[in-house]
Protein backbone atom coordinates (compact mmCIF):
# COMPACT_ATOMS: atom_id res chain seq x y z
CA UNK A 1 0.00 0.00 0.00
CA UNK A 2 2.98 2.39 0.63
CA UNK A 3 4.38 1.47 -2.59
CA UNK A 4 1.13 2.48 -4.31
CA UNK A 5 0.96 5.56 -2.47
CA UNK A 6 4.47 6.80 -2.87
CA UNK A 7 4.00 7.83 -6.56
CA UNK A 8 0.73 10.35 -5.80
CA UNK A 9 2.51 11.92 -2.44
CA UNK A 10 5.92 12.61 -4.71
CA UNK A 11 3.04 13.93 -7.47
CA UNK A 12 1.81 16.22 -5.16
CA UNK A 13 4.45 17.73 -3.66
CA UNK A 14 5.64 18.44 -7.30
CA UNK A 15 2.34 20.02 -8.20
CA UNK A 16 2.72 21.99 -4.85
CA UNK A 17 6.82 23.28 -6.11
CA UNK A 18 5.51 23.96 -9.67
CA UNK A 19 2.23 26.05 -8.32
CA UNK A 20 4.60 28.03 -5.88
CA UNK A 21 7.01 29.30 -8.80
CA UNK A 22 4.24 29.56 -11.18
CA UNK A 23 2.44 32.08 -9.04
CA UNK A 24 6.08 33.95 -8.89
CA UNK A 25 5.57 36.03 -12.09
CA UNK A 26 2.25 37.16 -10.49
CA UNK A 27 3.80 38.37 -7.30
CA UNK A 28 6.53 40.00 -9.44
CA UNK A 29 3.65 42.19 -11.73
CA UNK A 30 1.96 43.01 -8.06
CA UNK A 31 4.86 43.92 -6.83
CA UNK A 32 5.83 45.97 -9.69
CA UNK A 33 2.15 47.36 -9.43
CA UNK A 34 2.14 48.44 -5.97
CA UNK A 35 5.97 49.82 -6.63
CA UNK A 36 4.34 52.26 -9.18
CA UNK A 37 1.43 53.34 -7.43
CA UNK A 38 3.38 54.36 -4.10
CA UNK A 39 6.24 56.31 -6.72
CA UNK A 40 3.04 58.35 -8.35
CA UNK A 41 1.63 58.87 -4.93
CA UNK A 42 4.37 60.16 -3.72
CA UNK A 43 5.23 62.66 -6.98
CA UNK A 44 1.94 63.43 -6.89
CA UNK A 45 2.42 64.80 -2.94
CA UNK A 46 5.99 66.53 -3.65
CA UNK A 47 3.83 69.97 -3.71
CA UNK A 48 1.82 68.69 -0.45
CA UNK A 49 4.89 68.08 1.03
CA UNK A 50 7.12 71.25 0.40
CA UNK A 51 4.49 73.65 1.66
CA UNK A 52 3.08 71.38 4.62
CA UNK A 53 6.56 69.80 6.13
CA UNK A 54 9.24 72.10 4.71
CA UNK A 55 11.07 71.63 8.48
CA UNK A 56 11.29 67.99 7.79
CA UNK A 57 12.33 68.68 4.19
CA UNK A 58 15.12 70.97 5.27
CA UNK A 59 16.18 68.16 8.08
CA UNK A 60 15.99 65.53 5.67
CA UNK A 61 18.98 67.65 3.31
CA UNK A 62 21.08 68.28 6.09
CA UNK A 63 21.19 64.51 6.96
CA UNK A 64 21.68 63.11 3.62
CA UNK A 65 23.82 65.57 2.94
CA UNK A 66 26.38 65.69 5.92
CA UNK A 67 25.19 62.83 7.81
CA UNK A 68 24.19 63.09 11.92
CA UNK A 69 26.35 61.78 14.53
CA UNK A 70 29.72 60.12 13.64
CA UNK A 71 28.85 60.32 10.03
CA UNK A 72 28.53 63.85 10.67
CA UNK A 73 32.31 64.22 12.08
CA UNK A 74 33.69 62.24 9.27
CA UNK A 75 31.83 64.20 6.57
CA UNK A 76 28.76 61.70 5.72
CA UNK A 77 27.61 61.29 2.10
CA UNK A 78 29.73 64.40 0.65
CA UNK A 79 32.85 62.04 1.78
CA UNK A 80 31.98 58.74 0.57
CA UNK A 81 31.53 60.09 -2.50
CA UNK A 82 34.04 61.85 -2.87
CA UNK A 83 36.22 58.50 -2.25
CA UNK A 84 34.18 56.75 -4.29
CA UNK A 85 34.62 59.01 -7.47
CA UNK A 86 38.06 59.06 -6.79
CA UNK A 87 38.62 56.17 -7.24
CA UNK A 88 36.81 55.21 -10.49
CA UNK A 89 38.82 58.36 -11.66
CA UNK A 90 41.99 56.71 -11.04
CA UNK A 91 41.04 53.62 -12.10
CA UNK A 92 39.66 55.12 -15.50
CA UNK A 93 42.88 56.37 -16.11
CA UNK A 94 45.07 53.33 -15.09
CA UNK A 95 43.31 50.81 -17.11
CA UNK A 96 42.50 53.93 -20.01
CA UNK A 97 46.34 54.27 -20.11
CA UNK A 98 47.39 50.35 -20.11
CA UNK A 99 44.73 49.64 -22.88
CA UNK A 100 45.72 52.68 -25.07
CA UNK A 101 49.34 51.75 -24.32
CA UNK A 102 48.88 48.75 -25.63
CA UNK A 103 48.26 50.07 -29.75
CA UNK A 104 50.20 53.39 -29.29
CA UNK A 105 48.41 55.66 -28.14
CA UNK A 106 48.04 56.46 -24.78
CA UNK A 107 47.96 59.96 -25.64
CA UNK A 108 44.56 59.47 -25.77
CA UNK A 109 43.81 59.01 -21.66
CA UNK A 110 42.69 62.65 -21.57
CA UNK A 111 39.91 62.02 -23.99
CA UNK A 112 38.79 58.87 -22.41
CA UNK A 113 38.96 60.68 -18.76
CA UNK A 114 36.92 63.26 -20.46
CA UNK A 115 34.12 60.85 -21.70
CA UNK A 116 33.71 57.80 -19.78
CA UNK A 117 33.98 59.71 -16.77
CA UNK A 118 30.96 62.21 -17.77
CA UNK A 119 28.98 59.89 -19.23
CA UNK A 120 29.19 55.84 -17.37
CA UNK A 121 31.64 56.17 -14.19
CA UNK A 122 31.01 59.11 -12.49
CA UNK A 123 27.02 58.71 -12.50
CA UNK A 124 26.94 54.95 -11.70
CA UNK A 125 29.64 55.56 -8.71
CA UNK A 126 27.68 58.26 -7.49
CA UNK A 127 24.30 56.74 -7.53
CA UNK A 128 25.99 53.59 -5.69
CA UNK A 129 27.05 55.75 -2.98
CA UNK A 130 23.97 57.44 -2.76
CA UNK A 131 22.35 53.79 -2.59
CA UNK A 132 24.31 52.28 0.10
CA UNK A 133 24.65 55.66 2.07
CA UNK A 134 21.24 57.02 2.21
CA UNK A 135 19.04 54.44 0.46
CA UNK A 136 20.17 52.11 2.95
CA UNK A 137 19.63 54.12 5.62
CA UNK A 138 16.33 55.16 4.78
CA UNK A 139 14.98 51.53 4.09
CA UNK A 140 16.27 50.85 7.49
CA UNK A 141 14.80 54.13 9.48
CA UNK A 142 11.29 53.84 7.50
CA UNK A 143 11.13 50.06 8.16
CA UNK A 144 12.24 50.37 12.03
CA UNK A 145 9.01 52.94 12.07
CA UNK A 146 6.75 50.49 10.58
CA UNK A 147 7.38 47.42 12.50
CA UNK A 148 6.93 49.59 15.52
CA UNK A 149 4.02 50.96 14.14
CA UNK A 150 4.96 54.75 14.05
CA UNK A 151 3.87 54.98 10.61
CA UNK A 152 0.59 54.15 12.00
CA UNK A 153 0.41 56.31 14.49
CA UNK A 154 1.45 59.09 11.68
CA UNK A 155 -1.93 58.08 9.96
CA UNK A 156 -3.72 58.32 12.75
CA UNK A 157 -2.61 61.83 13.82
CA UNK A 158 -3.99 62.82 10.37
CA UNK A 159 -0.79 63.37 8.75
CA UNK A 160 0.04 61.91 5.27
CA UNK A 161 2.70 59.32 5.84
CA UNK A 162 4.02 59.24 2.25
CA UNK A 163 4.31 62.71 1.79
CA UNK A 164 5.85 62.83 5.08
CA UNK A 165 8.24 60.07 4.88
CA UNK A 166 8.81 59.29 1.00
CA UNK A 167 8.24 62.93 -0.55
CA UNK A 168 10.61 64.63 1.20
CA UNK A 169 13.06 62.15 1.11
CA UNK A 170 12.64 62.43 -2.29
CA UNK A 171 12.67 65.72 -2.48
CA UNK A 172 15.87 65.72 -0.32
CA UNK A 173 17.61 63.36 -2.94
CA UNK A 174 16.79 65.77 -5.33
CA UNK A 175 18.57 68.65 -3.86
CA UNK A 176 21.45 67.12 -2.41
CA UNK A 177 22.77 65.39 -5.44
CA UNK A 178 23.36 68.23 -7.65
CA UNK A 179 26.23 69.72 -5.45
CA UNK A 180 27.52 65.65 -4.22
CA UNK A 181 27.56 64.96 -8.17
CA UNK A 182 29.55 68.75 -8.86
CA UNK A 183 31.64 67.01 -6.07
CA UNK A 184 31.92 63.81 -7.39
CA UNK A 185 32.14 64.83 -11.09
CA UNK A 186 35.30 67.20 -10.20
CA UNK A 187 37.20 64.90 -7.73
CA UNK A 188 37.23 61.95 -10.49
CA UNK A 189 38.41 64.41 -13.19
CA UNK A 190 41.52 65.48 -10.63
CA UNK A 191 42.10 61.93 -9.71
CA UNK A 192 42.38 61.17 -13.71
CA UNK A 193 44.66 63.81 -14.75
CA UNK A 194 46.74 63.25 -11.32
CA UNK A 195 47.22 59.83 -12.14
CA UNK A 196 48.46 60.06 -15.95
CA UNK A 197 50.29 63.39 -15.40
CA UNK A 198 52.62 62.75 -12.19
CA UNK A 199 51.96 58.64 -12.01
CA UNK A 200 52.66 57.44 -15.67
CA UNK A 201 54.25 60.92 -16.40
CA UNK A 202 52.58 61.87 -19.11
CA UNK A 203 53.19 65.74 -20.26
CA UNK A 204 50.23 68.09 -18.86
CA UNK A 205 49.66 70.11 -22.04
CA UNK A 206 49.63 66.65 -23.95
CA UNK A 207 46.07 65.24 -21.30
CA UNK A 208 45.08 68.51 -21.36
CA UNK A 209 44.72 69.17 -25.16
CA UNK A 210 42.80 66.27 -25.17
CA UNK A 211 40.70 66.41 -22.59
CA UNK A 212 39.14 70.07 -22.50
CA UNK A 213 39.06 69.30 -26.44
CA UNK A 214 36.47 66.31 -26.33
CA UNK A 215 34.80 67.74 -22.85
CA UNK A 216 31.27 69.22 -24.06
CA UNK A 217 29.77 71.15 -21.75
CA UNK A 218 26.39 69.67 -23.29
CA UNK A 219 27.85 65.95 -21.83
CA UNK A 220 27.92 67.27 -18.22
CA UNK A 221 24.68 68.91 -18.48
CA UNK A 222 23.38 65.59 -19.62
CA UNK A 223 24.91 63.60 -16.84
CA UNK A 224 24.09 65.98 -14.15
CA UNK A 225 20.13 65.14 -15.69
CA UNK A 226 21.18 61.42 -15.75
CA UNK A 227 22.58 61.28 -11.93
CA UNK A 228 19.35 63.38 -10.46
CA UNK A 229 16.96 60.40 -12.44
CA UNK A 230 19.29 57.94 -10.42
CA UNK A 231 18.99 60.02 -7.44
CA UNK A 232 15.26 60.09 -7.65
CA UNK A 233 14.56 56.40 -8.79
CA UNK A 234 16.96 55.25 -5.79
CA UNK A 235 15.21 57.30 -3.18
CA UNK A 236 11.92 55.97 -4.51
CA UNK A 237 12.99 52.89 -4.44
CA UNK A 238 14.58 52.25 -1.20
CA UNK A 239 11.44 54.62 0.56
CA UNK A 240 8.86 52.35 -0.66
CA UNK A 241 10.70 48.71 0.31
CA UNK A 242 11.29 50.91 3.69
CA UNK A 243 7.21 52.24 3.91
CA UNK A 244 6.22 48.26 3.31
CA UNK A 245 8.53 46.21 5.58
CA UNK A 246 7.18 43.45 7.31
CA UNK A 247 8.48 40.61 9.57
CA UNK A 248 9.84 42.50 12.67
CA UNK A 249 13.43 42.83 12.37
CA UNK A 250 14.29 40.64 10.05
CA UNK A 251 12.03 41.69 7.75
CA UNK A 252 13.55 44.87 7.79
CA UNK A 253 16.87 43.63 6.60
CA UNK A 254 15.36 41.76 3.56
CA UNK A 255 14.46 44.72 2.62
CA UNK A 256 17.29 46.33 3.19
CA UNK A 257 19.16 44.01 1.34
CA UNK A 258 16.34 43.51 -1.68
CA UNK A 259 16.02 47.71 -2.01
CA UNK A 260 19.93 47.90 -2.60
CA UNK A 261 19.91 44.96 -4.90
CA UNK A 262 17.20 46.48 -6.80
CA UNK A 263 18.68 49.82 -6.63
CA UNK A 264 22.49 48.44 -8.16
CA UNK A 265 20.75 47.38 -11.33
CA UNK A 266 18.48 50.19 -11.70
CA UNK A 267 20.86 52.51 -11.84
CA UNK A 268 23.08 50.69 -14.42
CA UNK A 269 19.92 50.06 -16.63
CA UNK A 270 19.14 54.20 -15.67
CA UNK A 271 22.40 55.25 -16.88
CA UNK A 272 22.31 52.62 -20.11
CA UNK A 273 18.77 53.68 -21.78
CA UNK A 274 20.14 57.56 -20.65
CA UNK A 275 23.21 57.30 -22.25
CA UNK A 276 21.60 55.10 -25.53
CA UNK A 277 18.84 58.33 -25.61
CA UNK A 278 21.26 60.56 -25.47
CA UNK A 279 24.22 59.58 -27.42
CA UNK A 280 22.74 56.33 -29.47
CA UNK A 281 22.06 58.13 -32.78
CA UNK A 282 25.16 60.44 -32.82
CA UNK A 283 27.78 60.04 -29.94
CA UNK A 284 28.97 63.73 -30.49
CA UNK A 285 32.70 63.21 -30.70
CA UNK A 286 35.37 62.78 -33.66
CA UNK A 287 38.28 61.20 -32.73
CA UNK A 288 40.92 61.72 -35.47
CA UNK A 289 44.42 61.95 -34.81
Amino acid sequence: MSTAVLPFARLFRTGRVLDRYGRAPAKVLVEIGQMVSFAMTAFALIPFAVRRYPKEVLRMVAQMGMGTGAMAVAGGTSAIVGFITLSAGSLVAIQGFASLGNIGVEAFTGFLAAMVNVRFVAPVACGQALAATVGAGATAELGAMRISEEIDALEVMSIRSIAFLASTRVISGFVVIIPLYALAITLAFVSAQFTTTLLYGQSVGTYNHYFHTFLRLNDVGWSFAEVILVAVVVMTTHCYYGYTASGGPVGVGEAVGRSMRLSLITIVVVVVLTAMAVYGKNPNFNLTV
